[in-house]
């Protein structure tokens, strides 16, 4: 009998994004050894939708933004969630004046979201923010392998980090963070001084044809979002991890670790 295909777990990524010195940024951040998926690995900030992103106090403060659909809406409210969590960067503003309470009113609702204090409907309605929905480009969607364990069904989204705002790992799940240019992601997987999953290196391939957020994001609004299920394949020198070729990505199969 054929093992059943665990379901993919709804889940959604930032790829908070800054115009630097050598060109287009990308904060990232290192996962704690501990945690039980991309351990170690340099990854986006994201996780899965959790039960506060769909309640109607969170969904009753998202900017209004093209294309909306519910399960867009709740894949968003988790993005900027785990976004605030994991980065520190809030992407919302005040529903009256636009502006973000100080900085340490900011850290203590961090602090609150992680130590599962605080739900963000208490957080939005406290400063009375709207959640910039409408500011985040949906980039990309990637949808776990049928032979894995453990499987996400995981929504990419673009956004410019607000100039007032500094970015910063959590110390929790996060070990360390940093701000890097998508080339110099691709140097460094090469070169095996960091670890890259293929689903984060693909896409950072893919950033990496933008040389400004606004390229980045013109770009990313011109492109379709095609859903990507990659599959194995085995060859003679070792297991290959594919997606398919016409999908809009130059990085399209990776060696897969391990015995072949």
């Amino acid at each position: 009998m054929e093992k059943p295909i665990p379901p993919a777990i709804p889940a959604a990524t930032i790829m908070l994004l800054r115009d630097g010195e050598q060109g287009l940024e990308v904060f990232m951040v290192v996962r704690h050894h501990q945690i039980d998926f991309a351990s170690g690995a340099l990854v986006f900030p994201g996780g899965k939708v959790d039960a506060q992103d769909t309640e109607p106090s969170v969904l009753a403060r998202l900017a209004a933004y093209e294309g909306a659909t519910p399960g867009q809406s709740e894949l968003r409210a988790a993005a900027v969630r785990e976004a605030f969590e994991e980065s520190g960067i809030l992407l919302a503003r005040g529903r009256a004046q636009g502006e973000l309470p100080k900085d340490d009113q900011l850290a203590r609702w961090r602090d609150g979201l992680n130590d599962k204090s605080l739900r963000l409907g208490e957080l939005l309605e406290a400063g009375d923010l709207m959640v910039s929905c409408d500011n985040l480009i949906h980039f990309a969607h990637w949808i776990t392998p049928t032979f894995m364990p453990k499987r996400f069904d995981t929504h990419f989204y673009l956004a410019r980090v607000p100039e007032a705002q500094i970015a910063g790992h959590d110390g929790y799940e996060n070990v360390d963070s940093v701000w890097i240019t998508p080339r110099q992601v691709m140097a460094d997987a090469h070169a095996g001084t960091r670890t890259v999953i293929f689903p984060t290196l693909s896409n950072v391939v893919k950033l990496a044809q933008y040389d400004s957020v606004a390229a980045a994001f013109e770009g990313t609004r011109r492109s379709p979002v095609v859903p990507i299920l990659p599959w194995t394949e085995q060859r003679e020198d070792g297991r290959y991890v594919c997606i398919p070729t016409d999908a809009g990505y130059t990085l399209t199969e990776h060696k897969a670790a391990g015995p072949a």
